[in-house]
């Protein structure tokens, strides 16, 4: 049997109180890899030890286009079957992009 793996934003998602279901779960976030210091000190403090994958762009260079499109790419790599997320614009490219089931959250 297949286990189900879920996906979760960090920013409106993780920041809202929505913690990952098992370890196996995983966070895709459009913060830049040059946030990684401060996010994963956030997510020790939180208590959440789940795999992040940092979008590989410069800080200055992020928007949310390259955010949403990151979060695909990912979610097709790492076989995510349900992503949250909380940014219309990113929820739409991942459903474009995906076979992935999105939730809205917010």
């Amino acid at each position: 049997m297949k286990k189900i793996i879920n996906g979760y934003d960090f920013d409106g998602v993780i920041t809202a109180g929505i913690r990952p279901e098992s370890f196996h779960d995983v966070i895709i976030t459009g913060r830049s890899y040059e946030e990684a210091s401060e996010t994963h000190s956030l997510l020790f403090r939180l208590g959440i030890f789940n795999a992040v994958y940092f979008n590989p762009v410069l800080f200055s260079d992020k928007t949310l286009e390259s955010s949403g499109l990151w979060k695909a790419k990912m979610i097709n790599t790492l076989k995510v079957d349900v992503f949250h997320e909380d940014d219309i614009r990113q929820l739409t490219i991942i459903q474009n992009e995906t076979e992935c089931n999105v939730i809205k959250i917010g």
